[in-house]
């Protein structure tokens, strides 16, 4: 299996177990084991193993979800980009906003800034001309 083929297969994999742990149904019968397992203690004297059962099985399923989840999570934000970046594209906006997830901290903050000083200043006109046609409507 080539790594293109392993990276297409992990994505897939992961995309599903994603939609799979996402549904109340995977919730009910996460709580249903969970149960099962407490009303088990009674039966193995509430022994060390009995607890081990639980701390190993959630650590494991745990760790492994990081990873399922994470891929996940990373495809939806380069899908969610690249659609950012067609409407930047298409519209009348700078096009030197493509890409800026790719900037560093402080560049990003200045870009930040800039824009904050532009919308404030957007909106000072926008109330001047809402307060200009008040008075001409008035």
């Amino acid at each position: 299996m080539s790594k293109g083929e392993r990276s297409s297969f992990f994505s897939k994999f992961a995309a599903s177990v994603a939609e799979l742990s996402g549904r109340p149904a995977t919730f009910v019968l996460a709580v249903a084991l969970v149960l099962a397992w407490a009303i088990s203690g009674p039966f193995f004297d509430f022994s060390e193993t009995w607890q081990l059962v639980i701390n190993t099985s959630t650590t494991i399923i745990t760790f492994l979800m990081v990873f399922v989840l994470q891929n996940s999570q990373n495809r939806d934000g380069k899908a969610l980009q690249a659609k950012l970046d067609e409407l930047i594209l298409t519209s009348k906006a700078q096009n030197k906003f493509v890409g800026i997830e790719k900037l560093d901290e402080k560049q990003l903050r200045e870009m930040s800034n800039t824009l904050a000083e532009k919308a404030k200043c957007v909106e000072e006109v926008a109330d001047v001309r809402a307060a200009e046609l008040d008075r001409t409507s008035a």
